[in-house]
């Protein structure tokens, strides 16, 4: 409690002093006069001094009140008289002020405790400038404005507002806000050195209050060009605020803003937004997620994934969508749009002879003259590496597709200069035009590309539209494809047996395996129809595999001089595994390896790869037999007999046919005869089938021969019997010729 003053209590002793018992009372000088006071003179006085004392009571259980409803405010209060002089402070500022608290007592001047605190060192700001710092607080004690902060020397920082009161005493709240700053010099620290772009926006006018380094490096304006301006001078296009609209943070993610840097170029970023205190007002912060470079990725990502990395043209994905719309709109009117898909003749032979870099650069050259020749309204596209499509939209009869396809098989014909090679190279067109030949983009596609292939079988150079027909026979080799890849897969193909008869002895040296296809539904199917279509599919290596372990199983069982030849297709040289394919057949079947014949034909020679040659070695080293088949048609060369040492050489059929009346069948058949004599390697003719061509071949010296004269291709039931009426002692051409 205050203490009372020393007047005061000199005047409440007295007049407890005047009512002992017993002790004289003063008389009052203000009651001399000789006369003495009457009672209701001396009631008036004792009830105006009963209702003093009441007052003074009163004032001290009001000013007890004061100070209870004070000492539990959460702020330091303190009153001050208009010297300066302390009236009342609660706990809270005696807490606030610990240090200089000895020094508060009513009377006592701010001004000096203030000296002593500087004196103790108790105001760090003030060290150095002492009565420069008091003078500056005592302006603002009694010129009170805006609110102002206090560090003290045990590092906390007090938020002071002082008022004027009415008499020109001063009311002064202090506030302890060392947690906000130590908050606020976190979040600074945060804002300041995020590598995040940060910028504060005052809510209410958009002006930018506060930046970070990351954004003024970003933007490339300085702080002071920054508090110039508002959010929506760096936003390009949008006029809606970053922190409108109250989104989610998924779908601030998905919103993409542009904002123009202090040079003008423009970025995509991706703003994320928070309501905060900037001093006292109300603010919002923005961080800035820069998605430039995203975006750029994610667009050429896009690219890249709807166009041709060579050419840059549209892949087959876009040109669909393109020709979707194009589509939509003549289903609408009476035009038509035709589909030309254009391929290369013979681009293999660039590539394999100039190298695939100039064959990138003629397929370049090729799309920069495909697109010269079109109209702005016409789609192209490259659908693989030798195919491209082009859509002709408003098309109102064929023959404008004939002009077109001309046009383009003109321009591409022209001479390349590329590296310093001149090269010419033609194509084929294959034409599809809607709706009747198809009214959606993936049909009509399909029909002009069975077109093409008709253009390339038949004419080559030149344009062929699709028929009708096409599509029945690609729907059946369709279904054949479908039919064997299941028959491969259930073992429902079957090895047949053509005997090899030596012609010296009529005796049967060997068999050679052909693939047979009993169908449940269609019967036995011709190798000549699914035998084309297992190439096409790459079913060739499985078949080939599955008959070359039947053959050597079936031919374990033979006798130990009969040998089992079994064609090779060139694709089973391309996968790589064909000898551990060999080695594990003659392993499983326990067939020796010198019973195995392989035959190949020239074309696997005319890629002149060194992996062939050294599979065709190993295999050989095995003790298999390597055998020519078909020799003298194709690309025939002598050459082929010097880069491998074959076994047997087998003359084509179609040099033995009418044998005995052809001489030049004859000139040809005996200078083959004589060539293998001559290289020591063992000649069989194939396609026997009269006694003439066989008297002939025998008069020329051929050491086999195979074909219908002798037998068709059987069965193995059937092959066993036919060994062992040659074993039981048949004649050699009875038991040959057992048909």
């Amino acid at each position: 409690m205050p203490k009372m003053r020393p007047k005061t209590v000199k005047k409440l002793r007295r007049r407890a002093a005047a009512r002992i018992p017993g002790r004289p009372v003063k008389p009052d000088p203000k009651l001399s006069g000789g006369k003495r006071r009457v009672p209701s003179e001396i009631g008036e006085i004792v009830r105006k001094r009963a209702e003093a004392e009441a007052a003074i009571a009163d004032a001290r259980r009001s000013n007890e009140r004061l100070r209870e409803a004070i000492d539990i405010l959460p702020q330091g209060i303190v009153f001050l008289d208009a010297e300066g002089r302390y009236i009342l402070w609660n706990k809270k500022y005696a807490e606030i002020y610990r240090r200089s608290s000895d020094q508060f007592e009513h009377g006592a001047r701010l001004q000096d405790t203030l000296r002593v605190g500087v004196a103790r060192g108790d105001y760090p700001e003030a060290i150095g400038r002492e009565e420069a710092w008091i003078a500056e607080r005592l302006k603002k004690l009694y010129q009170p404005g805006a609110r102002h902060e206090q560090k003290l020397a045990d590092g906390r920082v007090v938020l002071i507002e002082e008022r004027l009161t009415s008499d020109g005493g001063v009311v002064g709240l202090r506030v302890d806000i060392t947690e906000l700053k130590q908050r606020e010099a976190s979040f600074r620290l945060l804002f300041d050195g995020n590598p995040v772009p940060m910028i504060v926006c005052s809510l209410d006018g958009e002006r930018i209050l506060s930046v970070n380094d990351a954004a003024a490096e970003h933007y490339g304006f300085s702080r002071t060009e920054f508090e110039k301006l508002t959010i929506r001078s760096l936003q390009a296009f949008d006029t809606e605020l970053p922190w409108i609209g109250g989104r989610g943070g998924d779908e601030q993610a998905a919103r993409t803003w542009k904002h123009v840097r202090a040079d003008g170029t423009l970025i995509d970023l991706a703003i994320y937004s928070r309501e905060l205190m900037h001093g006292d007002q109300p603010a919002v912060l923005l961080a800035l997620m820069d998605m430039t470079e995203r975006k750029r990725a994610e667009a050429r990502l896009a690219f890249m994934a709807q166009h041709d990395g060579l050419t840059g043209l549209p892949n087959r994905n876009l040109l669909r969508q393109q020709m979707d719309d194009m589509l939509l709109h003549t289903r609408r009117s009476a035009e038509k749009v035709a589909v030309l898909v254009l391929g290369l003749d013979n681009f293999k032979a660039v590539n394999d002879t100039l190298g695939h870099g100039v064959g990138d650069k003629l397929l370049r050259g090729v799309a920069k003259r495909l697109r010269s020749t079109l109209r702005e309204e016409d789609a192209l596209a490259r659908l693989n590496s030798d195919e491209f499509a082009i859509v002709q939209s408003g098309v109102s009869r064929p023959e404008d597709a004939v002009l077109l396809a001309k046009r383009l098989l003109e321009a591409i014909g022209e001479p390349y200069l590329l590296d310093g090679h001149s090269i010419v190279i033609g194509a084929s067109i294959g034409i599809a035009m809607s709706p009747g030949d198809g009214d959606e983009s993936e049909k009509l596609l399909k029909s002009a590309d069975m077109a093409l292939s008709r253009a390339k079988s038949e004419f080559r150079g030149t344009f062929s539209f699709f028929e009708a027909e096409m599509d029945a026979r690609a729907q059946t080799r369709r279904k054949i494809e479908m039919d064997l890849r299941d028959a491969i897969q259930n073992d429902g193909l079957r090895p047949f047996y053509q005997p090899l008869v030596d012609l010296s002895s009529g005796r049967i040296t060997g068999f050679e395996a052909l693939v047979r296809w009993p169908h449940p539904e269609r019967g036995m199917i011709s190798p000549g129809e699914f035998i084309p279509v297992a190439e096409e599919t790459g079913l060739i290596n499985p078949l080939g595999g599955l008959m070359l372990r039947r053959a050597c199983m079936d031919a374990a069982h033979w006798p130990d001089d009969v040998r089992v030849a079994v064609n090779l297709s060139p694709l089973q040289f391309r996968t790589g595994n064909l000898l551990s394919q060999v080695t594990e057949a003659l392993k499983h079947s326990g067939l020796p390896a010198r019973r195995l014949e392989l035959e190949i034909t020239e074309t696997l020679l005319l890629e002149k790869s060194s992996q062939v040659l050294a599979t065709l070695h190993a295999l050989r080293a095995l003790g298999v037999r390597i055998s020519m088949d078909d020799f003298g048609t194709g690309y025939s060369s002598l050459s082929y007999l010097r880069s491998f040492p074959f076994d047997k050489i087998k003359i084509d059929q179609s040099f033995v046919r009418d044998l005995g009346a052809n001489r030049d069948a004859q000139a040809i058949v005996r200078s083959i005869i004589s060539l293998g004599k001559g290289l020591g390697v063992t000649i069989t003719a194939e396609g026997v089938e009269t006694e003439a061509e066989l008297s002939c071949l025998r008069a020329e010296g051929c050491h086999e021969g195979q074909g219908f004269l002798f037998s068709r291709a059987r069965p193995n039931a059937d092959i066993v019997s036919l060994l062992q009426a040659q074993r039981g002692g048949a004649t050699g051409d009875e038991a040959a010729l057992v048909a």
